[in-house]
């Protein structure tokens, strides 16, 4: 197939439509329920009230606002892919903003600005409102829509909504994966995330706040899913590990065939023989030389680690010997050749996982 024959069944694979909306005509839909924005993607809005304040400074000064992203559903609702934090900003302001529960949010006060100083303490109503005329201002604005019609591939807008938060934004890459499990499948993200608060996943990973916030647990979750029994031909195959995550975490939130059970209790199994066996150590570089785990979680024995004792409880092998074969790891050429810095992920995971499967059932 040529690049033009490319081109040309791409776009046939994309309907689009586009046109200037008022705010107000962005109130009544979300009022009405004919926009779906998602609320609980609130767990990776970030916006602070400065930024939500610089949003209405815009507005008010008449300086344009990026569009909003919408993909159009079967019964005409339409899915916000881009443009959350700006829409959720503008109901908080006005007083509608309901969180996932359907709860109404605190209206936002807002905080000066650089050019609109005296922003400051106003809201929408209360003791000291925006006057009147700045708020026709606001509900007359106009922010452009472009529309993902119905008639779209129906993977489309998930790869619009990846490629339209890698960006600008602050949503690191899981996050913006789970952006897209919820619009997918929120009860199977909803799933990954209640495995990611297992106890003994959490006292092992020992992960920092900040990693958790940026849904690190998430990945790592995604990871084992994903990994464990990887082919070698899987991962051969890899090629950028996050475009790889992404890809493939769609596919597994569209299988039906997918045994949640089953997976639950092999995650938690490996979890439960790890936190009894090793303890924090269990993901952490073994020093051979000071005969003892040290420094913070390393992805590579993660990798390594959760694939081997998996594949040694798959054999119903003894569990005693864990804590002695991960510190033995790190005497293997096989192993520490692989997870030295300047290795990329790829090749990474294609040497050690064969590698630690056999070491940890020899």
């Amino acid at each position: 197939m040529s690049l033009l024959d490319e081109v040309d069944a791409g776009r046939k694979d994309i309907r689009t439509d586009s046109y200037p909306m008022s705010i107000s005509e962005w109130i009544s839909m979300y009022e009405q329920k004919e926009l779906d924005i998602h609320p609980e993607f609130q767990r990776f809005f970030r916006w602070t009230p400065e930024q939500k304040s610089a949003l209405v400074e815009s507005i008010l000064l008449g300086i344009p606002i990026p569009p909003i992203f919408v993909s159009q559903r079967p019964d005409g609702v339409w899915d916000v892919i881009d443009g959350l934090q700006r829409l959720s900003s503008i109901f908080q302001l006005v007083g509608i903003f309901q969180d996932r529960d359907g709860n109404k949010s605190a209206p936002l006060t807002l905080t000066r600005t650089k050019f609109l100083p005296s922003l400051e303490g106003k809201s929408w109503e209360g003791n000291d409102p925006l006057p009147v005329e700045l708020q026709r201002i606001i509900r007359r604005s106009k922010i452009d829509v472009s529309i993902l019609l119905r008639e779209s591939d129906q993977d489309t807008k998930f790869h619009l909504f990846q490629r339209l938060n890698q960006g600008g934004t602050k949503l690191t890459e899981q996050e913006v994966r789970n952006c897209i499990l919820v619009s997918l499948n929120p009860v199977f993200y909803d799933w990954m995330k209640k495995l990611s608060e297992d106890e003994n996943f959490k006292s092992i990973a020992a992960l920092s706040d900040k990693s958790i916030q940026e849904a690190y647990d998430v990945e790592l979750v995604l990871r084992f899913l994903l990994l464990v029994d990887a082919s070698n031909e899987s991962l051969a195959r890899v090629g950028d590990v996050g475009s790889y995550l992404t890809d493939e975490v769609a596919k597994l939130a569209s299988n039906n065939d997918f045994n949640r059970s089953y997976w639950e209790k092999r995650f938690t199994n490996v979890c439960e023989v790890l936190a009894q066996k090793v303890g924090e150590g269990a993901f952490r570089r073994y020093s051979i030389a000071k005969r003892r785990h040290e420094g913070g979680f390393a992805i590579s024995q993660f990798e390594a680690v959760t694939a081997g004792v998996a594949a040694r409880l798959d054999r119903n092998l003894s569990t005693d010997a864990i804590s002695e074969l991960i510190q033995s790891l790190w005497e293997k050429d096989e192993f520490t050749e692989w997870t030295k810095s300047g290795v990329t992920a790829a090749r990474r995971l294609r040497r050690i996982i064969p590698f630690a499967r056999q070491h940890f059932t020899q």
